[in-house]
């Protein structure tokens, strides 16, 4: 489909070298089209970067609700934590477009919602009824979840989220979580909770052939939530 095409050049152009600039121009060469035509399925070069930033603010507001309807402070802090890592590291290039143009991350309503997503994580991470020290430290494990995805961005997904992960647990005094096979596991050893692009992509043909939730969750290892997940994006 064009409109995703021109999508994923503009967010491999703007994360390269930058929104600003970018041109329209730019962005019609990169898909092979006219500027005219480019202006068919996009008003604006700020249509794009809304239609580039919302899916990762939807999946970060989706993850921290669920997080925060678990059942125990720990529970909830970890869960927290890991879908956070995760919403980012699907968006890589995303976020590293907004970092690179630090200005787009004080315009509304972005900003509001970043914000407002990043208090709530801090809010989860500390737990109820903590005091200042709990609170920084858990600004401070929020803000070290991010910064990695794009500072060592080639970096494969599983052994950067497994490294950030760990660097949580030891700001949080919890214990690293084993590793079975050097793969990365989910909260508590448990399961894992992201797949690779190669992986989602067989996931989605394996559903679509009809095999179950559950069957994929067993062949890849990772949790029916997560394969629902990924099915949802």
């Amino acid at each position: 489909m064009t409109s995703e095409r021109i999508l994923e050049a503009a967010r491999a152009l703007f994360a390269a070298r930058g929104y600003r600039a970018t041109s329209m121009q730019a962005i019609a060469d990169e898909v092979g089209i006219s500027k005219a035509a480019l202006y068919y399925h996009f008003d604006s070069k700020e249509e794009i970067l809304r239609r580039l930033t919302i899916p990762l603010l939807d999946e970060l507001e989706a993850v921290l609700a669920e997080a925060e309807s678990c059942d125990s402070a720990e529970e909830v802090r970890w869960r927290a934590i890991e879908g956070y890592v995760d919403v980012h590291l699907r968006h890589r290039q995303t976020l590293t477009m907004l970092v690179k143009d630090m200005t787009l991350l004080v315009q509304a309503p972005i900003a509001d919602r970043f914000r407002t997503a990043i208090a709530l994580a801090n809010e989860l991470v500390a737990g109820p009824g903590c005091g200042l020290e709990q609170r920084v430290r858990a600004c401070q494990v929020v803000a070290g979840l991010a910064d990695p995805v794009v500072l060592f961005r080639d970096a494969p997904a599983d052994q950067l989220r497994s490294t950030i992960l760990d660097g949580a647990r030891a700001l949080l005094g919890a214990p690293v979580a084993p590793r079975a096979r050097g793969l990365p596991r989910g909260r508590n050893g448990g399961r894992r909770a992201i797949l690779t692009d190669e992986q989602v992509t067989q996931v989605r043909a394996l559903y679509a052939e009809g095999c179950s939730g559950e069957e994929i969750a067993a062949r890849f290892d990772v949790s029916r939530a997560t394969v629902y997940r990924h099915l949802k994006i």
